[in-house]
């Protein structure tokens, strides 16, 4: 009888218990799949709830600054061009040969200073004549007038010499009027210009000898739009700086308003007197002028401590060691300054650095106060820079 092999049950017992493995192997990496799935929603979802309650109770450093009450200065700027006071081509009214000329290029010269002599022998000449013709006329006159009184002439001879006489005068007082105006003179106080002739020299009459500037004034026309016309006045005070002098403010005022508006433009034309005493500004210099419209004390806030948020305007304030947001609402602004309306009072302090950080409740700790002093440096910095020029 042969022997008997191993049972079959064992060999299936066997495979079964590797298959049953294998899918436990071939599980396992989805099932840690999931369990990492699962850890990573939990520590999203917890931890939130762990943020918020760690940022309310988190501490918020910031700076505050006071609500101050301070000068308000509105300017309006324009473009002009400067011109003296007063000026004039002097020129001759006659042709002739110029006999002396008494300046230099240059020169500053009083009224009524003789710059140039023009030949003037012939009209002297004329003078002379026309004084003897006088004299004898006014001599022969007086005789018929003795020999009227005595009834040896008629009233007719003595109108008719009286006529006479008085032709002669009116000849004379045009010959001394030509031989004055061959010496050029002077009409007003001033700074002359370069000679444009020389002794010797004929010219004709309308030449330029020379030209004179009075620039003890300046004056400057400048344009400024027609929705001003009823904030400026007769009197404003103006400042105007040019590029040669970018440290130097020269102050004027307004004299004179165009009494038409320009239709093309829309603007309305403006005339200023500026002092001249140093004579550092001299005509066809280009001005940017400011006019003061008006001054005022005005509530003000540095521009970075508003929070806009839609339409509205809001500041933190704080209350306690918490932070509360309050709604104010702002008018004109300057540079790096606002001015506030309503909301605040004068002296209440805001925060100026660490407002982004804040919201409603959050606490707070006062590190420090943005210095006054330095505030209004940067007020009249801002008022500096609005005053500068602009073109129009």
């Amino acid at each position: 009888m042969s022997k008997q092999s191993t049972p079959p049950t064992e060999t299936y017992v066997t495979s079964n218990t590797e298959q049953t493995g294998s899918a436990i192997s071939r599980r396992l990496p989805l099932l840690l799949l999931i369990i990492i799935l699962a850890g990573l929603i939990v520590y999203l979802q917890w931890p939130e709830d762990s943020t918020e309650k760690s940022s309310s109770q988190r501490v918020v450093a910031v700076k505050m600054i006071p609500v101050v009450l301070s000068e308000f200065i509105e300017t309006v700027e324009g473009v002009g061009t400067a011109r003296a006071n007063e000026q004039v081509n002097i020129t001759s009214k006659y042709s002739d040969v110029v006999e002396g000329i008494y300046f230099e290029d240059g020169q500053s010269v009083e009224a009524g200073a003789i710059l140039v002599k023009l030949n003037n022998q012939e009209a002297l000449a004329k003078v002379s004549e026309l004084t003897a013709n006088l004299l004898e006329s006014k001599a022969h006159l007086k005789r018929l007038t003795e020999l009227l009184a005595s009834r040896a002439t008629s009233t007719s001879v003595v109108e008719q010499q009286d006529a006479k006489t008085k032709a002669i005068d009116a000849q004379l007082m045009s010959a001394n009027a030509k031989l004055n105006d061959l010496t050029i003179q002077a009409p007003f106080a001033g700074i002359l210009g370069f000679r444009e002739v020389s002794k010797g020299s004929y010219i004709d009459a309308g030449d330029v000898i020379t030209r004179l500037d009075d620039i003890s004034k300046i004056k400057v026309d400048f344009h400024l739009p027609e929705r001003l016309l009823t904030k400026i006045h007769v009197g404003q005070q103006v400042s105007a700086i040019n590029s040669a002098y970018r440290d130097k403010t020269f102050i004027g005022k307004i004299t004179a308003i165009d009494s038409r508006i320009d239709s093309s433009t829309r603007s309305i034309k403006v005339r200023a007197i500026i002092n001249n005493d140093n004579l550092k500004l001299r005509p066809g210099m280009l001005l940017n002028i400011s006019v003061l419209l008006q001054m005022e004390n005005i509530l003000k806030l540095p521009e970075g401590s508003i929070i806009p948020i839609e339409d509205k305007q809001y500041v933190f304030v704080i209350n306690g060691d918490k932070a509360v947001r309050k709604s104010i609402i702002i008018g004109r602004r300057q540079p790096g300054i606002v001015e506030v309306i309503s909301g605040l009072v004068e002296g209440e302090k805001v925060v100026v650095e660490g407002a982004l950080k804040l919201r409603e409740g959050t606490a707070v700790s006062i590190i420090g106060k943005v210095d006054e002093d330095k505030l209004a440096a940067d007020e009249v910095e801002a008022t500096s820079t609005d005053n500068s020029g602009s073109s129009h």
